[in-house]
């Protein structure tokens, strides 16, 4: 039987660490459990935020609704040949599933290792990192749909993934509840060490021929060395998006700062937004009880009791001298609430 609480601080409940309350609360460990809860009628009208590992929000106030924490665990797997399919409960730690999957010696998901928040977040945000995105290993979803109590599955076709962006993002947002994920991965190992950072710190390391476990351990490395764990210092890992400009807008910026950092892409130039930020002044600068990383401009952190707005007005601030400064608009990756 489900239980549904009052008044519960969602503090712990997000990577930021801050201070926010949610009117109603409830725990789901089992996929029935919200068929269960949506027996009620009262929740089809509520305020709802679906929240797993809550690494990527920022709350400004407290939530006057029903919260509702996706704690359903579980992986398993499936080998046909040199494919595997991997299918993992969305409640289950992200970083998790790609250790069980190093471990196990199936590959596609190392480059994304160390990335925070839960499995059932990955497919909405299309996560990525290190030259890999969430879509190139995604095989398929289940969701719980809202309106209808059932449960659907979704392609990857049907997901209409982009950068950062999937359908759960945008025309379906807030009428479906992932319950769980399979993957696509293989067997033999498709090494992509594509990304400079990589690379460097393979030959730092003076390894030629890397494993699975070898890019795992050094893309985990770089993240350490570059992002703060949220354990000791509030953060929801890269703020903003990469922006992607034209060719033509690119040429005009790069006439003027020819070290900037970018990336050529089918759709246009992507830019680095950590470089832009960090060449406005904003690298490892504190603002009251926030600010950014000392070692990645692209993050912002919680110093200690930040609240959201604290964080909120400062990442207008960057937007805007990026703006004034590039002709760029920054789009933040962190969802407001």
């Amino acid at each position: 039987m489900i239980q549904i609480h009052q008044n519960v601080s969602l503090k712990n409940f997000n990577t930021f660490g801050i201070e926010a309350y949610a009117r109603y609360f409830v725990e789901i460990n089992h996929k029935e459990e919200l068929a269960e809860l949506f027996l009620d009628p009262q929740w089809h009208q509520a305020n709802r935020l679906v929240l797993g590992g809550g690494s990527n929000m920022l709350f400004t106030q407290n939530f006057d609704g029903l919260v509702i924490r996706i704690n359903i665990r579980g992986i398993e797997h499936r080998i046909n040949h040199e494919t595997v399919i991997v299918e993992s409960g969305a409640g289950e730690i992200w970083d998790d599933l790609v250790n069980y999957c190093v471990d196990w010696g199936f590959a596609g998901v190392e480059n994304l290792s160390l990335i925070p928040g839960s499995v059932g977040a990955s497919p909405v945000q299309n996560i990525g990192a290190y030259g890999v995105e969430l879509k190139d290993v995604f095989e398929s979803c289940e969701a719980f749909e809202i309106a209808t109590g059932e449960f659907k599955h979704f392609d990857k076709a049907a997901c209409q993934f982009d950068y950062r962006e999937s359908i759960f993002k945008q025309k379906l947002k807030g009428k479906l509840i992932i319950v769980s994920v399979k993957f696509k991965l293989s067997t033999q190992e498709n090494i992509n060490i594509s990304y400079g950072a990589i690379t460097d710190e393979l030959q730092k390391r003076d390894i030629v021929n890397p494993t699975i476990k070898d890019v795992s351990i050094v893309v985990s490395a770089i993240r350490v060395s570059k992002l703060p764990d949220p354990s000791t210092i509030g953060n929801a890992g890269s703020f903003f998006k990469n922006p992607i400009v034209s060719k033509q807008q690119f040429d005009q910026i790069y006439q003027q700062f020819p070290e900037i950092s970018h990336y050529i892409m089918h759709n246009g130039i992507k830019l680095a937004a950590g470089w832009l930020i960090e060449q406005c002044g904003w690298k490892g600068k504190v603002v009251g009880h926030t600010g950014t990383w000392k070692n990645q401009a692209l993050v912002l952190v919680n110093h200690g009791n930040a609240s959201g707005d604290e964080v909120y007005h400062l990442s207008e601030a960057i937007i805007l001298s990026v703006k004034e400064k590039f002709e760029v608009t920054l789009e933040r990756e962190v969802n407001i609430i």
